[in-house]
């Protein structure tokens, strides 16, 4: 798989780009602030529906316009298809594939698959649980489009049952009443009942979809005990652990890497809404699913938050991104598209050198960097220089 061509209008500093790719290895080279990572985030916008530097799309419309659109040709097998997106902040963005109109966009989901390595991913290791969960459903995502309409599906149970928690939160505390009139004990009886049909929703969606980021831990593991020695020359061993919200019983077998059936998943977190809900009561928050799981990254016996020095971390970001990349190519039988934004400048030499020969066979790789000298030399090909939303092929 590879892109053979990306447009670009509108977005981010670029008024229009146009600019021809091909299989091998393509490095964006100019200053910082010129738009290099502006053009390998509209690729990977392509790939995800999403930014990886931002979580609105407001940003990516370039000032004073009203629309950001991209197109993108994509050759897989020999055979090529054209994906537009059509970037409309406020509103709905609209997608086409060929010549047809997406019913929705993430119906072109699955048409470009990238792995995608920046400097933000350095929160992997050091940021909040989010951005874990972001980067295991991502991948679940590339793996198997089919899970986004699943991901959409939870998270709009989770902000309906948030808003029963929230508009019920005075009726349901312990002892409380209305100041006015009204059956308070049936209001209150009415109001569980609802509740523990969102419990039952909620229980089957999340438990589908934590069985799943289960399933693709236990694929991904061995990629990433071998992915991070490669990279870091084999100082520690890397390891990944699930923490999940449900009762500690369950959330001890899954942390010692067993996946437990979806039925048992759905029936321990039903239990756990009863032991939390005072808690969720009080807050008004949704405290156990998904939502609220996490990964825990590993290095021989520490956890890698809080412990590991910026290399391991820079080498453990890396290796998660590096085993995504070899699972879905030894899953889909073709290499989705690497994308390396900004990476080699953080790495010493040695990383660096090991870096680009794990990557060299692969079909497409796009690389940004401030200056040639930083790219190693055994990954040569097409560059481009990038000068203030100018993109110009160097011969």
């Amino acid at each position: 798989m590879h892109l053979r061509h990306l447009t670009l209008a509108d977005f981010r500093s670029y008024a229009t780009a146009d600019v021809p790719l091909g299989p091998g290895v393509t490095t964006f080279l100019g200053f910082n602030g010129q738009g290099k990572t502006n053009l390998v985030e509209a690729a990977g916008y392509v790939a995800t529906l999403s930014s990886h530097r931002v979580a609105q799309d407001g940003p990516l419309v370039r000032a004073g316009a009203e629309q950001a659109i991209i197109r993108a040709a994509v050759v897989r097998d020999q055979r090529e298809q054209l994906v537009e997106l059509e970037i409309n902040p406020g509103k709905a963005n609209r997608a086409r594939l060929g010549r047809a109109a997406a019913t929705r966009p993430r119906d072109i989901l699955g048409t470009l698959r990238t792995v995608l390595f920046a400097p933000e991913d350095l929160a992997l290791v050091k940021g909040d649980p989010s951005v874990r969960r972001r980067f295991l459903d991502d991948l679940l995502v590339a793996r198997q489009p089919r899970w986004a309409a699943a991901r959409a599906d939870y998270d709009k149970i989770v902000r309906q049952r948030n808003a029963l928690l929230k508009s019920a939160t005075p009726l349901l505390r312990k002892g409380s009443r209305r100041p006015v009139g009204g059956d308070v004990d049936a209001e209150r009886e009415s109001t569980l009942q609802t509740l523990e049909v969102w419990d039952e929703h909620l229980a089957e969606v999340g438990a589908s979809l934590t069985y799943a980021r289960l399933r693709l831990l236990h694929d991904l593991r061995p990629f990433l005990a071998d992915a991070y020695g490669e990279v870091s020359g084999g100082a520690s061993a890397a390891a990944v652990t699930y923490r999940a919200s449900v009762h500690e019983d369950l959330a001890a077998q899954i942390a010692s890497g067993d996946v437990p059936e979806r039925d048992d998943l759905a029936r321990a977190m039903h239990e756990t809404f009863g032991q939390v809900r005072t808690q969720e009561v009080e807050r008004g928050v949704t405290l156990v699913g998904p939502h609220r799981d996490d990964l825990v990254l590993q290095l021989g016996d520490l956890p890698a938050k809080g412990y590991a020095s910026h290399g391991e971390s820079w080498s453990f970001a890396l290796g998660l991104r590096l085993a995504a990349f070899q699972l879905l190519r030894n899953d889909l039988k073709t290499d989705p598209v690497l994308v390396l934004d900004d990476v080699f400048a953080e790495l010493d030499a040695g990383r660096r050198h090991r870096l680009a020969g794990m990557i060299a066979d692969a079909e497409q790789v796009l690389i940004t960097a401030a200056v040639a000298d930083d790219v190693p030399e055994a990954l040569t090909g097409k560059r481009f220089h990038v000068q203030l939303g100018s993109v110009e092929e160097q011969g």
